[in-house]
């Protein structure tokens, strides 16, 4: 249920389970609609391209991710569009995407690679963002997503090392990154 509370700033903030959404917590959740998309529709577009299970598979989960995002932004009465795949509104996503795309297209070791660059990329911002919030809404969302995030990564170097490569971790730190790899697979909820 959403509640109006009192202006402050000239800003209305709207409570999710008796927390404040502020104007940073709808910007971090506007941000990570777009951030899913981008892992959705690169994998999609791998997975077309190379027909890798794990574009396959994770591509349904990064749909779940969106979902979770929008139902979020729904609740909240935050105003959002889903642009088609390959087309984001925020021009350093799709910067990335395009990127991705041309970079996963030479290769399926890149587009592996591409996997696990998303996955690192979504670690860290996921992160980003819980450290700026109190929100227990988004909180419990952000912290499902980086559970799949870090599942999803250990996916791609799974495969990338069964293929005799290897990968640097290029946004989280390489201690966090082993961490990671050297730990099970999570339940996530």
């Amino acid at each position: 249920m959403v509640f109006l509370s009192s202006c402050s700033n000239n800003d209305t903030e709207q409570v999710i389970n008796n927390t404040a959404l502020n104007q940073t917590d709808k910007d971090a959740l506007l941000f990570m609609l777009e951030e899913e998309k981008l892992a959705r529709d690169t994998y999609e577009y791998l997975d077309n391209l190379w027909s890798i299970n794990q574009f396959g598979n994770i591509k349904n989960s990064e749909q779940s991710h969106m979902n979770a995002v929008a139902n979020l932004l729904t609740q909240s009465n935050v105003p959002y569009e889903i642009l088609p795949y390959g087309e984001f509104m925020n021009t350093e996503i799709q910067n990335l995407y395009d990127q991705f795309v041309d970079d996963g297209s030479i290769s399926m070791n890149n587009a592996l690679t591409i996997g696990a660059t998303i996955e690192d990329l979504d670690i860290r911002d996921l992160q980003d963002y819980i450290d700026l919030t109190s929100n227990v809404a988004l909180l419990s969302v952000f912290e499902n997503l980086q559970c799949g995030s870090r599942n999803h990564l250990r996916s791609f170097i799974s495969v990338i090392e069964n293929l005799g490569g290897s990968y640097v971790p290029q946004y989280i730190s390489q201690e966090q990154f082993d961490n990671i790899i050297n730990s099970e697979k999570e339940q996530c909820n």
